[in-house]
C-alpha cells in the first residue's frame, strides 16, 4: 500500500519552531523587532508561517550562530546597505572574544599548576611567587596582592611581591610587620588623630619600609623588578582595562579605618616620600 504524503503549505509557529531549531518564543520576538514579518493568520487566529518565512528563520538561525546581533541582521536582510562595516565589528568581538577565552584557559592552567587561589592572580604575579613553599604566603599576603593587582594592575602587584617574598624568607621582618598592623589595629580604639604616638608609628612605619627595600636589594629581587618594566608587553597591558584609578579604588574599597589610623597612613605616605627625594 503506497501513503502519499502532501507537505502543508502552511504550518503553526510550534511547527516551524521546531524545524528551524528555534523556540516559539524567540520568533514571536523576531516578529515585535521587526526581523521577521508577521504571517498572516488561519481562522482560528493563529499565525501560519509560509516556505519564505521558514527560509528566513533558517538564515536568522545561521547569523546566529555566527554572532551576527540582531540588529545587523536586520541590515542583512536589507539588500540596500553594505554588510562589510557589520562583518567587520563581527571580526572585531570575536577576536575580543578568542582573547578572552585565551585568557580563561591559561587561568585555569595556572590554577592547575599552582593548586591554590594564588593561581587566579595575573601570570606575572604567580611567576614571581611560585618559587616559595607552600604556605610561605599568608592569606592576607594574597589579598593585598588582589587588592594591588585590580589598582595598579599587573605590574603594580609584581612589584609588590618583592615585599612579601622578603617577609616569607626573613623571620625578623615578619615579626616587625606583625607589631606595626598591631599598632595600627590599636589606632581604631578612638585614639586622637593628634595623638603623639600616631606620628611615632609612621616614622617607625617608614624605618620598616627601608628595611624592606634593603632587605629587596640583598636579595636581589630589585634586579627581577626592572626585569618586569622590560618584558611587560603589550599583552599584559591588555588587563589594565579592568583597572580603577586610586581614587575609585579609595572611594569604594570598604576599610573600616579610624582617622588616628588614616593620618599615620599619611604621614607615612609623607615620610617615606621625602626620603625618596633626598635619596636618604
Amino acid at each position: 500500500m503506497h501513503l502519499s504524503v502532501t507537505p502543508p503549505r502552511r504550518v503553526k509557529i510550534g511547527d516551524a519552531a521546531a524545524f528551524a531549531g528555534t523556540t516559539p518564543r524567540a520568533i514571536r520576538h523576531y516578529h515585535e523587532i521587526g526581523l521577521l514579518p508577521e504571517p498572516e493568520r488561519g481562522g482560528d487566529g493563529r499565525r501560519r508561517y509560509t516556505y519564505d518565512d521558514m527560509i528566513r528563520l533558517l538564515w536568522i538561525r545561521k547569523m546566529a550562530e555566527a554572532g551576527i546581533g540582531l540588529d545587523d541582521m536586520r541590515a542583512a536582510f536589507d539588500e540596500a546597505q553594505d554588510m562589510e562595516e557589520t562583518l567587520g565589528r563581527l571580526e572585531e568581538a570575536l577576536a575580543a572574544r578568542e582573547a578572552h577565552i585565551k585568557h580563561q584557559r591559561a587561568a585555569v592552567r595556572r590554577l592547575r599548576t599552582v593548586g591554590s587561589p594564588m593561581g587566579l592572580l595575573s601570570e606575572l604575579v604567580t611567576d614571581r611567587i611560585s618559587h616559595l613553599p607552600p604556605g610561605a604566603l599568608r592569606p592576607s599576603d594574597l589579598e593585598a596582592l588582589l587588592v594591588t593587582e585590580r589598582i595598579f594592575g599587573p605590574l603594580g602587584a609584581a612589584l609588590q611581591a618583592s615585599v612579601f617574598i622578603v617577609l616569607a624568607t626573613r623571620s625578623d621582618l615578619r615579626a616587625e610587620a606583625d607589631r606595626l598592623d598591631a599598632a595600627d589595629t590599636a589606632l581604631d580604639d578612638g585614639v586622637d588623630p593628634d595623638d603623639p604616638r600616631v606620628e611615632e608609628l609612621a616614622e617607625q612605619h617608614c624605618a620598616h619600609h627601608e628595611a624592606l627595600h634593603q632587605a629587596i636589594e640583598a636579595a636581589g629581587l630589585d634586579e627581577a623588578e626592572e626585569m618586569l618594566f622590560e618584558t611587560y608587553d603589550a599583552d599584559l597591558k591588555g588587563e589594565e582595562s579592568a583597572r580603577m584609578s586610586v581614587f575609585e579604588a579609595v572611594t569604594k574599597m570598604p576599610y573600616d579605618f579610624s582617622p588616628a589610623r588614616m593620618r599615620c597612613m599619611e604621614l607615612t605616605a609623607q615620610l617615606i616620600g621625602r626620603n625618596l627625594s633626598t635619596g636618604s
